[in-house]
């Protein structure tokens, strides 16, 4: 039980530090629940929350199938390394852009608030590698036994991290919006840390495993 429970609690906050940069998501959703309402802006979220999770589904199954071999456990978290140290030099490059790149904004009159969700979600090519990369942590870490109930947690705190990230952009934005340059860029930071310490940890288990 307490194996679930951190399984579950590193899940979401992993998943919710992914979501809280402003980005295309989350600014969407904000943008939807300026135009349409608040209650298309959280529509909109779980139509992104949605798709994490079969997107986290299938980062599970990628490691799952992969790890049956055990001779293929230290490649699993060689590529781990190079996940986390690339999803780090990301972050901390975005963070210092932060204040020059706009954000992108899609019409979604053609889509509902749920279906533009998802599509947008789609669009973003980093969730597999991030949740596959966690995954392999996770496993090597022995809180992630990739049984029925463990992919169960795994997904679905993934989805609830991401949908409190969009929950909020729906709902607070206004009041965040003052201060979106500086929050940005310190959010990318902490993203960029939490991958440098997860890249050193592996790094760690990966030479003692040797």
């Amino acid at each position: 039980m307490q194996q679930l429970a951190l399984l579950c609690l590193a899940t979401f906050v992993a998943a919710f530090l992914a979501s809280l940069p402003p980005g295309l998501l989350n600014m969407n959703a904000a943008k939807t629940s300026i135009e349409k309402g608040r209650k298309n802006g959280v529509v909109f979220g779980i139509g992104v929350s949605a798709t994490v999770v079969l997107q986290a589904y299938l980062a599970v199954h990628i490691a799952k199938i992969l790890s049956r071999s055990p001779e293929i456990i230290e490649i699993l978290m060689q590529v781990a390394l190079v996940i986390f140290g690339s999803l780090a030099a990301f972050f901390l490059i975005k963070g210092k852009k932060q204040g020059t790149e706009s954000i992108e904004f899609v019409d979604g009159k053609k889509r509902g608030s749920f279906t533009k969700g998802m599509f947008l979600a789609t669009l973003n090519l980093l969730t597999i590698p991030y949740y596959a990369g966690l995954n392999t942590f996770f496993h090597s870490q022995g809180f992630m036994n990739y049984t029925i109930v463990d992919e169960a947690v795994f997904v679905i705190s993934a989805g609830l991290g991401t949908f409190l990230v969009m929950y909020l952009y729906a709902f607070y934005f206004d009041k965040m919006n003052q201060k979106t340059h500086r929050f940005s860029k310190n959010a990318n930071y902490i993203l960029s840390a939490l991958m440098v310490i997860l890249f050193v940890i592996t790094l760690v288990k990966l030479f003692f495993s040797s």
